[in-house]
């Protein structure tokens, strides 16, 4: 597929934001940068923070972006193709440090904390990498011209890492390891991206269709399962319906399709199809 080359200052910006934070993941201002931050949150109703984590959940993600299987493929494609690096980086990272989540440090009574009540594996914060790592493949797929519009992705992204500290969860240098992460792993997206073949646009292509099989099963696990927090209840709901709409219209491309490609094969004239004595 068509992809723009991505200039190196832009690979460059996950190291530089990884540096800047030492100090952060380095824990030289901790408890108090997480309590203050944690605290400033607090008065923002709850559901308001769970649901901006619903941005780095893997369903909600599918579920937000199910309608891009219609109108973009191409985008959905470039998150899908970021999302390994992004889970080797997160699993890598929670499987090597051993880093204690907030509420295992901080007197509880001086924070919030949403939801469960977690310890540990805290280093770097999975729900912004995957959130980042979105926001950078489908960023940097878009058409150079105007890109620019969209940089609001990131404010989405950078939400879901502030979600993660209001909720409890995460110290601010998971969070900002995270977001290096998930900005490396969103442009080597990019990169995979580049070596599809166009093929994998059409929605009749085996490839498309084994994608909206992952929506379907998008759409069980909104229905059936908590996905984070009790509070997400309601947008669960919101997102399966989307999804499923997304299917739907998925389905009558399909359709679509089919009825052209019969028509086209029914004007060949009769001759042209006998083969030759």
């Amino acid at each position: 597929m068509q992809v723009s080359n991505i200039p190196l200052r832009y690979w460059l910006l996950p190291v530089m934001l990884f540096i800047l934070g030492a100090p952060l993941w380095l824990h030289r201002f901790e408890p108090a940068t997480f309590v203050f931050l944690n605290t400033l949150c607090a008065p923002v109703a709850a559901p308001f923070w769970t649901g901006l984590s619903m941005l780095g959940n893997a369903w909600g993600v599918l579920a937000v972006t199910s309608p891009l299987l219609v109108r973009a493929p191409r985008l959905i494609w470039a998150w899908l193709c970021a999302a390994p690096f992004a889970i080797v980086f997160a699993r890598v990272g929670k499987g090597l440090i051993e880093s204690p989540r907030p509420a295992a440090v901080v007197d509880n009574a001086q924070i919030r904390v949403v939801g469960e009540l977690l310890h540990n594996v805290s280093m770097p914060s999975g729900h912004t990498l995957t959130a980042f790592t979105v926001a950078t493949a489908i960023y940097f797929t878009l058409p150079q011209a105007g890109r620019a519009r969209h940089l609001w992705l990131f404010m989405l992204a950078a939400g879901t890492g502030l979600s993660r500290i209001a909720v409890g969860a995460h110290w601010p240098g998971d969070v900002v390891v995270g977001m290096s992460l998930g900005l490396l792993a969103g442009l080597l997206g990019t990169r995979l991206l580049a070596r599809m073949g166009d093929q994998h646009l059409q929605p009749t292509s085996w490839s498309l269709r084994l994608v909206a099989g992952l929506l379907v099963a998008t759409v069980y696990a909104l229905l059936t399962e908590t996905q984070d927090f009790d509070e997400n209840q309601p947008i669960q709901g919101v997102l399966a319906l989307v999804t499923a709409g997304s299917l739907v219209a998925f389905a009558r491309q399909n359709w679509a399709a089919a009825k052209a490609r019969t028509a086209s094969q029914d004007r060949i004239p009769t001759s042209s199809k006998e083969p030759h004595p």
